[in-house]
């Protein structure tokens, strides 16, 4: 039974495809929603109501350290940041995103590392 309801906001279409994927094979966790940037996002949270969110740092229209501050003022529940290892300022948005409420923040995994390089 699929206890954790996630929904996956990323603007890359392979990472919110890869993150599904992972999150998926868990028979306890059921992803019910992705959303391309965090105004898709936001809405997608209303509509799904999940567990937990996993959240891109770096996206269009509304970034991930915007739709953390509105997902926590509106709807606060457990949200995992993601940012690409390449990325400057990495340091500081981990910062900001941990004051602001998130529970944890990974690093995405480059194309080298994905690949085995």
């Amino acid at each position: 039974m699929r206890d954790i309801k996630v929904v996956v906001i990323d603007d890359s279409a392979f990472m919110r495809k890869m993150i599904f994927d992972i999150l998926q094979s868990d028979e306890q966790i059921e992803v019910v929603a992705t959303a391309r940037n965090g105004l898709e996002g936001l809405k997608k949270i209303e509509k799904f109501s999940p567990n937990v969110v996993t959240l891109d740092v770096e996206m269009p229209k509304m970034d991930g350290i915007m739709t953390l501050t509105e997902i926590m003022s509106r709807h606060p529940l457990p949200v995992v940041m993601l940012a690409s290892t390449s990325n400057e300022g990495t340091t500081d948005k981990t910062i900001q995103a941990m004051d602001r409420g998130a529970v944890d923040f990974i690093r995405k995994p480059s194309w080298a590392n994905f690949f085995g390089y």
